[in-house]
């Protein structure tokens, strides 16, 4: 078995679960996790860790995402998306591209998002969304999340109104809380009628295989390259890569970055993560 990543474009119809079974199974460990969870609905990149890089994991899904999505504005459904029962539907006739385009702007930035009720956000130690198929109402309070790009590839009028769209956010953001809240916007109600993710930090769906790749050819990005994709690098010396190798703390080490940074020996070995604390570089994980 080799430590890293294993890059999935998620086929639709699939839980995000349902794909680690599967790659546990063609990696021969139980050792396998997944770094930012997609809707069944939702197909494209996936970031799976194996052995030890199953640790990297937590700190992968501080990363921002892109999708592509579409959202019919005129219906809106339970989950926010098409998996659910029509709650409502309105004539969106009236509405124009110039106005669907000006609705998208209060929703990109720094914003207050309510995630949908139906997610996997715990209330009082249940799930959201098992709250909510349970029969009980559930509110959710408001996240800050940066939706960085909300535009719109093309507005398809009619009764109802589909749009086709580009989304970069932060980890936390719900596109199909974006349809709701557009269509709540434009007094219509919405809803997400399909997601692709296309990039996970740096990876994306040029990076990504599909299962029945993977059957044929189990590729896996090793640990250190994954870790080079993922983070900031630091090369260390030899005297403080010894120290690093056993979690030690490091007094005035400047790592010359926020978050999580990938530390390496002079001989290109991953050894850990640390993060600054002042002038002192702390252990977030140490991988040897």
């Amino acid at each position: 078995m080799t430590d890293g990543l294993v890059v999935v474009d998620k086929p639709a119809g699939w839980t995000s679960h349902d794909v680690v079974a599967r790659v546990r199974r063609l990696a021969g460990t139980k050792k396998v996790g997944h770094a930012g969870t997609l809707d069944p609905m939702a197909t494209g990149v996936l970031v799976l860790g194996i052995g030890r890089a199953t640790r990297m994991l937590g700190h992968l899904q501080l990363a921002d995402k892109e999708y592509e999505a579409s959202i019919r504005l005129g219906e809106s459904t339970v989950t926010d998306d098409a998996e659910g029962d029509i709650l409502d539907t309105v004539d969106a006739t009236h509405l124009t591209a110039d106005q669907v385009r000006r609705a998208m702007n209060p929703l990109t930035g720094d914003i207050q998002q309510v995630p949908t009720a139906v997610s996997a956000i715990k209330v009082d130690g249940k799930r959201s969304y098992a709250r909510v198929r349970a029969g009980e109402d559930v509110e959710l309070k408001a996240r800050p999340v940066t939706v960085s790009v909300f535009e719109a590839r093309d507005v398809r009028l009619g009764a109802v109104v589909d749009v086709d769209v580009h989304v970069s956010c932060s980890t936390g953001t719900y596109v199909r809380a974006l349809a709701r809240d557009l269509g709540a916007a434009l007094g219509v109600g919405g809803h997400l009628t399909a997601l692709r993710r296309t990039r996970v930090g740096g990876f994306t769906l040029a990076d990504a295989r599909s299962l029945e790749e993977l059957e044929h050819e189990f590729a896996v990005v090793p640990i250190a390259d994954a870790a080079r994709a993922s983070f900031a690098c630091a090369e260390l010396d030899d005297s403080t890569a010894q120290a690093v190798r056993f979690g030690r703390k490091l007094p005035g080490y400047d790592l010359g970055a926020t978050g999580a940074v990938a530390l390496f020996a002079p001989d290109g070995e991953f050894l850990a993560l640390y993060e600054q604390q002042r002038d002192v570089a702390r252990p977030v994980a140490v991988f040897v």
